[in-house]
C-alpha cells in the first residue's frame, strides 16, 4: 500500500509541475483540463497520505524520546504522544486503504431512474408515485436536477411505470444501490376493510452513457410514431408525436410520448436506449465477476428484494444491511442520507474485506 501511496506522490507532484506552466492553458486547454481533473482526483488521497506520513515522523521521534529515558517528565509527554498518535495513524491508514480502493467509472455519472408497480395492482401504482416523489424529493435538496423522459399514469394518481433522469454531480454514487424491489406494507386507501396489503415497486438505477460510450447504428433502430395517450389510456392529441425506438440487434424497446415535440420524445429515448445499451454491455463485461458483485451490498437485480416500507410501524428495512430506522415519513420525504451513507459504508467494508 506504502508503495502505491508514493508512486501517486509523486505523480501528483508531477501534475503540479506541469500546471504550474503559465503557458499551458493557452496552448493547450484540453490538456490543461484533463491534468486538473486528474490533480484534483488525487488531492485527498494524497493530502490524508502527507498527514500519514508526518504523524508517522512524529511517532518515530516520540519513540526515540522514550528509548533515551534521559528524562522522565519528557518520557511521560512522548509516551502520552505516541499513544494519541498510534490512534491517529490508525484511522488514516484505514481512510488510506478506502481512498485506494478502485473507483466506479460511472460514479459522476448523471443517473436513469426506472420506477414500476410490481405486485399490488392500483395499490403499487399509488406507491410508486410515492417512491417518485422521495427521489425527486431527495434530488431537490441535493440540487440536482430532475426531468422526467417518459410516463404513463393510472386514473387516481399512481404510476404504472416512470422513466426520469437526475442530473448532479455524484447522482450515480448515491442512489446506484437503488436498484431493486421496493415493498411496502399499508392499508391501502382503495381497500374499505381496513387489512393491511403487501404491494410492491421496482427501480432501475442506471448510469447516463455518453454518446461516444455507446455507438449505436441508425440501420439497427427502427422507429415507430403513435399517437401519446394519457391516463386509463385515453388519447389526448391526434398528432404522432409519441416515439417507438426498437434497438433490432438486441430486442430492446424504448417509447417516449412527454413531450408534445416528436424530436423531442426521440432525443430522450435515446438517451434511455443508449443507457440501457451501456447497462447491458456492462453486464457481460462483469458476468467473469458474478460472486463478487453478489458478494457486494445487493447486486442491483430489479428482482432483488431490497427494501420495506412498512407504514402501521412507521419502519423502514434495508434487508441487504439489515439497517432498520423508524423515520419513515423523513424518508418518504426525500431524508435517505442515513439509508445511502451506511449502504455504501457496508459497500466499502465489502470491497476492503477482499482486498486484505
Amino acid at each position: 500500500m506504502l508503495d502505491k501511496l508514493e508512486a501517486l506522490l509523486q505523480k501528483y507532484e508531477h501534475l503540479e509541475k506541469e500546471l504550474s506552466d503559465p503557458e499551458l492553458v493557452s496552448k493547450d486547454h484540453k490538456r490543461w483540463l484533463e491534468l486538473t481533473k486528474e490533480h484534483a482526483s488525487l488531492s485527498e488521497t494524497v493530502e490524508t497520505y502527507r498527514q500519514y506520513k508526518q504523524k508517522k515522523q512524529a511517532l518515530a521521534e516520540a519513540r526515540e524520546i522514550i528509548a533515551e529515558k534521559a528524562d522522565p517528565e519528557l518520557v511521560e509527554l512522548a509516551k502520552e504522544e505516541a499513544g494519541t498518535l498510534e490512534e491517529q495513524l490508525e484511522e488514516l491508514e484505514q481512510r488510506l486503504k478506502m481512498l485506494l480502493l478502485p473507483k466506479d467509472p460511472n460514479d459522476e455519472k448523471n443517473v436513469i431512474m426506472e420506477i414500476r408497480g410490481g405486485a399490488g395492482g392500483e395499490e403499487a401504482a399509488l406507491f410508486a408515485m410515492e417512491i417518485f416523489k422521495m427521489y425527486s424529493r431527495y434530488a431537490e435538496a441535493r440540487r440536482w436536477k430532475t426531468e422526467i423522459l417518459d410516463a404513463h399514469y393510472t386514473d387516481i394518481g399512481g404510476i404504472k411505470e416512470i422513466i426520469f433522469v437526475i442530473e448532479g454531480k455524484g447522482a450515480y454514487s448515491r442512489l446506484k444501490f437503488e436498484s431493486g424491489v421496493h415493498r411496502v406494507q399499508r392499508v391501502p386507501a382503495t381497500e374499505s376493510g381496513g387489512r393491511i396489503h403487501t404491494s410492491t415497486v421496482t427501480v432501475a438505477v442506471l448510469p447516463e452513457a455518453e454518446e461516444v460510450e455507446v455507438e449505436i447504428n441508425p440501420n439497427d433502430l427502427r422507429i415507430d410514431l403513435f399517437c401519446a395517450t394519457g391516463p386509463g389510456g385515453q388519447s389526448v392529441n391526434t398528432t404522432q408525436s409519441a416515439v417507438r425506438i426498437t434497438h433490432l440487434p438486441t430486442g430492446i424497446v424504448v417509447s417516449c410520448q412527454d413531450e408534445k415535440s416528436q424530436l423531442k420524445n426521440r432525443e430522450k429515448a435515446m438517451r434511455v436506449l443508449r443507457s440501457r445499451l451501456y447497462e447491458k454491455l456492462q453486464a457481460e463485461q462483469q458476468a467473469e465477476l458474478a460472486a463478487e458483485r453478489r458478494s457486494q451490498v445487493g447486486t442491483g437485480e430489479r428482482s432483488e428484494r431490497i427494501r420495506t416500507y412498512n407504514f402501521p410501524q412507521s419502519r423502514v428495512t434495508d434487508h441487504r444491511i439489515g439497517l432498520t430506522t423508524h423515520r419513515l415519513d423523513e424518508i418518504l420525504n426525500g431524508d435517505l442520507d442515513e439509508i445511502i451513507d451506511n449502504l455504501i459504508t457496508a459497500d466499502q467494508v465489502a470491497r476492503l474485506a477482499r482486498m486484505e
